[in-house]
């Protein structure tokens, strides 16, 4: 059974930083594409960033040099440091697999003072 399990959002100050995880299982995790996308209120879901089975990444132009995706392969798990945060990030994020096939199920970042 493919499964993608996120966890480490939460309420965060502007300026501040979270780490999200995404773990992985029921394909082989190394060889595909993976991505994280968000979605805000009222809003449609966007892709914020992504990275290839070689280490090739992919950034929305509103969190480069903010956010960093990575993976580690021996765990199965994809990665995402965000930092320097802002309201407008505030949204509910997913990882997924290249194709779209797969989702997690999402874990809340809310910016706010």
């Amino acid at each position: 059974q493919v499964q993608l399990v996120e966890s480490g959002g939460g309420l965060v100050q502007p300026g501040g930083s979270l780490r999200l995880s995404c773990v992985g299982s029921g394909f082989p995790f190394s060889m595909y594409y993976m991505s994280w996308y968000r979605q805000a209120p009222g809003k449609e879901r966007e892709l914020v960033a992504g990275i290839s089975s070689g280490d090739r990444t992919d950034y929305a132009d509103s969190v480069k040099g903010r956010f960093t995706i990575s993976r580690d392969n021996t765990k199965s798990t994809l990665y995402l440091q965000m930092s320097s945060l802002k309201p407008d990030d505030t949204a509910v994020y997913y990882c997924a697999r290249g194709d779209r096939r797969a989702w997690g199920q999402g874990t809340q970042v809310t910016v706010s003072s």
